[in-house]
């Protein structure tokens, strides 16, 4: 007897790790199809082998007669073109394959997955009250009404994306933090020398990025979702997502007590919006990306390289593809070999459109347009495209797409992997070899200064991490550095800065 698994799996063209439902149907057609139906197109997409039974891991064919097949195809192509059925046919032809083993025939069906538009699959003429169905590891199982809807919302992302709607009670004095515009709008500047949007006053300005704009529905004039999010204050983050909290989480100790070396969330000690949170966030994790000496044709030095913008990518991706009116947020992690991206909500296109490209559909359009503007973020579908270059420049593994689906846990996550344990082994005992001569090279303050450069966030800490020096110590150089006038701090322990004078 065949290895059905592998079988079927090569008959559809799928790899490992698609689901597979085998189905017996001797006693006839099997009445949890189209709940299967309805929960792989709800997903990931699956195959259906009808005729066959497994169980322990080992199949068992019904013996269906060719008759009997036959039957079974003119009662699934009936009922997937009768709406109380199911609301949509996804099946092609050559989707459904008679086979047969010996005397015994089977059916091999494989179930697409719906697209954004298509979703939510569902049976019986009504999506709600149990007749929708998803999939995770134990099998089908129903949809909650918030699921059904958040499929609904998603099915209309491109013409009325989340981050369109109006806020009416939001007002520029009161909900817009005026030093992320400004910051903002230096960044644009300096992209755009010229520009005429340059000469704007804020109000014009934030009209041209659709921080105001009409709503498409009621026609209303007024500060959009996407304004609150990129340019807003913490208290009034929630009138555009009342579940707001972004979280970036370093964790590069290997001591299981620090829970973590760093971490960045609405504390109260700075304004978490989401121009705030990208920069933070960029520059903590871009000291992992390495940075050769080259210089340009006019002897200035390059200091941007294809993986700073693969970074740049992969976190604007987190943010403008996050389903903001879930009940969790974005977390951001860095680990000492892997940059860990989680963001609430379902992929809008399946994962290998997502790595092919060419497809561009974004949950919140407004946002994406606002970090465009700036250079950040693609919008032509070309994102996986420009995350994968800048890690196999550097000879790092391919990114990996997972996508985890439940009643409050829908989520995507992408990880970036810097490089291999044996690698991290390796480098370790190099460092540790080679620690005495480097810092006998170069002294303890000239290195201070060095970190501060890099990353004007770092603590004393990481400083001491660094050097192999206690706190206390890191502390003493850098008073003696802030007395000399070769750094100063700007803001408070938790939220300011450090910056090199000379």
């Amino acid at each position: 007897m065949k290895d059905f698994r592998a079988y079927i799996l090569a008959l559809c063209g799928k790899r490992e790790g698609y689901t597979i439902e085998f189905k017996s149907a001797k006693g006839g057609f099997p009445g949890s199809f189209w709940d299967t139906y309805s929960s792989f197109a709800n997903t990931a997409g699956g195959i259906i082998a009808l005729g066959i039974k497994e169980k322990d891991n080992k199949f068992f064919l019904d013996g269906l007669t060719e008759e009997q097949i036959l039957h079974y195809k003119k009662i699934l192509w009936d009922g997937a073109h009768n709406p109380q059925i199911v609301n949509l046919c996804l099946l092609n032809e050559q989707d459904v394959k008679d086979e047969q083993d010996g005397d015994a025939h089977y059916l091999v069906i494989n179930i697409p997955r719906a697209t954004y538009d298509q979703q939510p699959i569902y049976i019986k003429g009504d999506p709600f009250h149990g007749h929708c169905f998803r999939r995770n590891h134990e099998g089908d199982y129903v949809c909650s009404d918030d699921e059904v809807r958040r499929m609904l919302a998603d099915s209309i992302a491109d013409k009325y994306g989340l981050d369109r709607r109006i806020i009416e009670t939001a007002t520029l004095e009161h909900d817009l933090d005026p030093d992320t515009i400004r910051q903002y709008r230096n960044a644009f500047r300096s992209r755009h020398d010229g520009h005429p949007w340059n000469n704007l006053s804020d109000v014009e300005f934030l009209t041209k990025v659709k921080g105001i704009a009409e709503d498409p529905q009621t026609k209303k004039v007024g500060i959009t979702a996407a304004a609150i999010l990129m340019f807003g204050k913490h208290e009034s983050m929630y009138k555009a997502a009342p579940y707001f909290f972004v979280d970036f989480r370093e964790k590069l100790s290997s001591n299981p007590r620090v829970r973590y070396t760093d971490r960045y969330y609405p504390d109260g000690t700075w304004e978490p919006n989401l121009f705030q949170f990208f920069n933070r966030v960029y520059r903590n994790m871009d000291q992992d990306i390495p940075h050769p000496f080259k210089l340009d044709a006019n002897m200035q030095r390059i200091d941007e390289t294809a993986a700073d913008e693969s970074l740049r990518e992969a976190i604007c991706n987190c943010l403008i593809h996050c389903n903001w009116s879930m009940m969790s947020g974005p977390v951001i992690e860095r680990y000492p070999d892997r940059f860990v991206f989680i963001n609430p909500g379902t992929m809008l296109v399946c994962k290998e459109d997502f790595f092919k490209g060419g497809k561009s559909i974004c949950r919140n359009p407004y946002l994406q347009n606002m970090f465009v503007a700036i250079g950040r973020g693609e919008r032509l579908g070309s994102g996986a495209d420009i995350i994968a270059k800048g890690w196999k420049e550097n000879n790092w593994p391919s990114p990996e797409l997972e996508e985890f689906f439940g009643a409050h846990t829908d989520r995507v996550e992408l990880t970036l992997r810097l490089k291999t344990a044996t690698e991290i082994s390796a480098e370790h005992n190099l460092e540790s070899s080679v620690t005495s001569s480097v810092t006998s090279s170069v002294t303890n303050s000239e290195a201070i200064k060095e970190m501060i450069r890099k990353n004007p966030r770092i603590t004393h800490k990481k400083m001491a991490e660094t050097l192999g020096i206690s706190e206390r110590g890191a502390e003493k150089i850098t008073k003696r550095l802030r007395e000399a006038g070769a750094i100063c701090r700007n803001g408070g322990r938790y939220g300011g800065e450090w910056k090199v004078l000379k």
